[in-house]
């Protein structure tokens, strides 16, 4: 995969956990939602930062993908806390960024599961601090176990 393909990926991982964190926060309609990333957020420049051109229909892929299916993966995470946690207990943008990862695990075969698990490790590096994006690389890796058992990477 080139390194701009690679770089406009890793902008629409980030801008699909912002527009879900948004989403949950503020009950948007996903349709409105996209449109409002797709004229404002993505490639945009806010408050003078650049924000890399993302690649737009695996952003969407993303988003309405986490948004369809968020039964099934709340239910891939929360079987996977710790006892005593539950998804609620998580903040919303860890919430965000691990319904994405879990999407992409079980609905994205096309992108490599090490490719899935680093970058949303990364995007945790945008929100949290060290012991969350152990956390998240934890929590991915056994879901990958289990919706790609026959992985290769």
């Amino acid at each position: 995969m080139s390194q701009t393909r690679s770089r406009s990926r890793s902008a629409a991982r980030l801008a699909a956990v912002q527009a879900l964190y948004q989403q949950e926060m503020e009950g948007t309609p996903i349709p409105r939602l996209l449109k409002e990333f797709h004229d404002h957020r993505l490639g945009a420049t806010i408050e003078d930062e650049r924000y890399h051109k993302a690649e737009s229909e695996f952003f969407d892929d993303i988003v309405m993908g986490v948004s369809s299916r968020c039964a099934e993966l709340d239910a891939l995470i929360s079987t996977r806390l710790a006892e005593g946690w539950t998804l609620e207990r998580l903040d919303r943008p860890m919430r965000a960024l691990l319904r994405a990862g879990a999407y992409e695990l079980v609905a994205r075969a096309d992108v490599p599961v090490g490719s899935v698990i680093s970058e949303y490790v990364d995007v945790a590096h945008a929100f949290f601090d060290k012991r969350e994006s152990r956390f998240v690389n934890g929590l991915l890796d056994s879901i990958a176990k289990e919706a790609r058992p026959a992985r290769d990477d």
